[in-house]
């Protein structure tokens, strides 16, 4: 009787290790999809900041008009704080975004834009609409991103 015991255990301890195995492989798994979810949603939401200020862009270089427009924004992608952030350099000007409260200098997504643009301004997620100010200056288009709710 005593040998019976111990395959018992043996058996047990066996189904404990696969179960565990299992469950933080589902976990990892699930875990995989919804930040792919989220980045999908963050991606598709500077595809569209990216040509609305596209679109402005356009129209003041037609008309050579001042243009605002506001863009109703997410608080937050699944359960992360977001930003994203215009900027530029020398030779393009892009759209750039990421998870977190505080931005970086380096962001994994990217939209550009027009390549002679002066673009600055961030958003960060939970403070309302996006509002897209867009001027020309001495023939350079220049955009701005700021919330609704901060000063000019």
């Amino acid at each position: 009787m005593p040998l019976i015991t111990p395959s018992y255990l043996y058996t047990f301890v066996a189904l404990l290790a696969v179960s565990s195995l299992l469950v933080f492989s589902f976990m990892a798994y699930s875990g995989n999809i919804r930040f792919s979810s989220e980045t999908r949603q963050l991606r598709n939401l500077m595809s569209i900041v990216a040509a609305r200020s596209t679109e402005l862009l356009a129209l003041i270089l037609t008309t050579n008009a001042s243009v605002e427009a506001y863009i109703e924004m997410p608080a937050s992608i699944g359960s992360q704080q977001y930003w994203i952030q215009l900027q530029n350099n020398s030779a393009r000007a892009w759209l750039g975004g990421g998870f977190g409260n505080v931005r970086t200098e380096g962001s994994d997504l990217r939209v550009y834009l027009l390549k002679e643009t002066f673009a600055t301004g961030y958003y960060a997620a939970g403070h309302g609409p996006a509002k897209l100010v867009c001027h020309s200056i001495d023939n350079v288009p220049n955009i701005r991103l700021t919330a609704f709710n901060e000063g000019n």
